[in-house]
């Protein structure tokens, strides 16, 4: 999960701070919802099921939680033999008639598919400091790997961006999407230790977004001050599409003192990301 903009992030990479500078306040936006339709087809009568056994035996072997609560993978260890069968279980998935599938197939084959494929980016690039080093989208004044094509599926070829905004968000016009989609960075919700299948992903999902929000990461008040994760105003369409849509949002997955206070918040003070890589050996 991503801005297609920096403007808002309020610890952007050093490296980026000139780039970001030049660009005019006025063409920077969040990425917007633009449906791909002929990814809408799918089987509502088919049984078949996807194997994610790979990708779930890779995120038990290198994904841990810190004190603080924040999912890292330990790219550093990750081995050639471990590689490899990460590297053959995208290659599968990207064979797959994922358009034959019923749509709960579809949400976890393509939630594993973004995941699988940004850690293994990182992998391709490690060691590095932020995924905003990894500068191979196409454009002058892109940034980041969300923008080139990675794989194709069914002849198509993708990137992430396609697959979290073309495909993700606008089919399944979940908020909940943005707890299940990884960029590898501390500020980003966690990364999943289990993979998705169709019969965890909702579960996962409400799990992913009750852990964020209950984070500091997701949501914190500073001085009597309401401060959110940046995802709400880079995506506040799909919150809401108003400050008091996200502050109803937070109230849905709260607890505790977080939510008493928001029960009585009426507006949001300011919002903060974290692009540090999730990299265990960083912590």
């Amino acid at each position: 999960m991503r801005p297609e903009s920096l403007w808002s992030t309020r610890r952007s990479a050093l490296a980026l701070a000139l780039a970001v500078a030049l660009i005019p306040a006025a063409a920077v936006a969040a990425p917007k919802v633009e449906l791909w339709e002929r990814w809408t087809a799918h089987d509502p009568a088919a049984s078949q099921r996807i194997d994610h056994g790979a990708w779930g035996r890779f995120l038990r072997a290198y994904l841990s939680e810190d004190e603080a609560g924040v999912t890292r993978v330990d790219y550093a260890a990750v081995s050639p033999a471990d590689r490899a069968p990460l590297g053959r279980y995208i290659d599968r998935l990207a064979g797959v008639p994922i358009s034959r599938y019923s749509r709960p197939e579809q949400l976890a084959y393509w939630i594993n598919l973004y995941n699988a494929l940004t850690v293994k980016l990182v992998l391709d690039h490690y060691p590095v400091d932020s995924i905003l080093d990894l500068s191979i989208s196409p454009g002058w004044f892109s940034f980041g790997p969300w923008g080139k094509k990675l794989i194709a599926v069914e002849g198509e070829e993708l990137s992430l961006d396609d697959i979290e905004h073309r495909i993700l968000r606008p089919i399944w016009r979940d908020p909940r999407i943005h707890y299940a989609v990884n960029c590898a960075a501390v500020g980003c919700p966690n990364l999943r230790m289990t993979a998705f299948t169709a019969d965890n992903a909702d579960d996962l999902l409400t799990r992913g977004a009750r852990e964020y929000v209950n984070h500091e990461r997701g949501a914190r008040f500073v001085d009597g001050r309401l401060i959110v994760s940046s995802i709400y105003e880079w995506f506040q369409e799909d919150f809401g599409d108003s400050e008091a849509g996200v502050i109803a949002h937070l109230r849905d997955y709260a607890e505790g003192a977080l939510a008493e206070r928001l029960a009585r918040a009426t507006f949001i003070a300011g919002d903060e990301y974290d692009w540090a890589l999730n990299d265990a050996r960083a912590r």
